[in-house]
């Protein structure tokens, strides 16, 4: 039997699979589609320091090979998440990640701060969101910001911290470095790809944001591309995703060099991938007869 255990910042998961957060809220939606119990981790949507209502709508359109999203991070609140959310997760033999958003390093302190006697495995931060006093600049689109708020995230944080880059920037393995320098002791990548689409029927926006975010399987070459980059550039382990759609998909983010793996916008088109990458992965391995999934992770160079 292969083994499908790998160990990411001292937490042991019982196989690399998890859930993109934004895509399979905090496991309730899915509890009847998936066994929560053989998934690696649950990484829940994003979480703020206060409810967010976020974006009108129009919100979601499909688009050629995945689909744009302009949800605005809407979540009920670090205080709902503790309340309802956390131990409904807790009830399953899986990880908790939890995923932290906010508009301001003092936002998310806040949350850090409130999750730092929460029992979670992890926490994964959003810094793909809109810093107010950076007029609206991401916090993942400049090093010296990146390093910032992993640096005071770390100072504060009682679990490993993981944070997700965004791949809208020049050059991703810069803020790779910057989160490195700064004490992450993970990344996650890719967040989603900037993009429009238009009603030309209706001459307007398919999107009331006019932008969204891109994800699915046409944005997954870019992504084993960053992973690859990234990995070769930092020594800490990264978990990939952007549009694995089935075990093979999950497996080529592995051999760029990824320890673990998310999978996010194919989970609305079959809500049964997660369990089903597990079980892909597994035959993969028995058919190549290799005895663990740590044997393939950054097995091309």
């Amino acid at each position: 039997m292969a083994d499908l255990g790998i160990e990411i910042a001292g937490v042991h998961f019982k196989n690399p699979v998890m859930t993109a957060s934004g895509t399979f809220g905090s496991g309730m939606e899915y509890g009847e589609f998936v066994d929560l119990n053989k998934l690696g981790a649950v990484v829940t949507k994003g979480v703020a320091n206060v409810p967010w209502p976020g974006n009108p709508t129009p919100r979601v359109t499909e688009t050629y090979g995945g689909m744009l999203n302009a949800i605005g991070l809407q979540n009920p609140g670090i205080d709902v998440f503790l309340e309802r959310d956390l131990p409904f997760l807790k009830q399953y033999d899986t990880k908790v990640i939890v995923n932290v958003c906010g508009k301001s390093v003092a936002d998310y302190l806040e949350v850090v701060e409130k999750l730092s006697d929460a029992d979670i495995d992890m926490m994964e931060i959003n810094i793909s969101c809109p810093n107010v006093k950076e007029g609206a600049i991401a916090f993942g689109q400049k090093a010296e910001s990146v390093y910032d708020i992993t640096k005071q995230i770390k100072d504060k944080a009682g679990h490993p911290v993981i944070m997700k880059l965004s791949p809208n920037v020049t050059d991703i393995t810069e803020m790779a470095k910057a989160a490195e320098a700064a004490g992450a002791d993970a990344l996650s990548m890719i967040n989603t790809i900037t993009g429009m689409k238009i009603d030309i029927e209706r001459r307007s926006f398919a999107l009331a944001n006019k932008t969204g975010g891109m994800s699915g399987p046409a944005i997954k070459p870019v992504a084993v591309r960053m992973v690859y980059q990234c990995a070769n550039a930092v020594s800490i382990p990264i978990i990939g995703m952007g549009g694995i759609a089935n075990a093979e998909d999950a497996i080529e983010f592995m051999m760029a060099g990824a320890t673990a793996v998310a999978a996010g916008a194919m989970n609305f088109v079959n809500p049964y991938l997660t369990e089903e990458l597990v079980t892909g992965m597994e035959h993969f391995l028995n058919r190549h007869k290799i005895e663990s999934i740590r044997d393939i992770i950054g097995c091309v160079k």
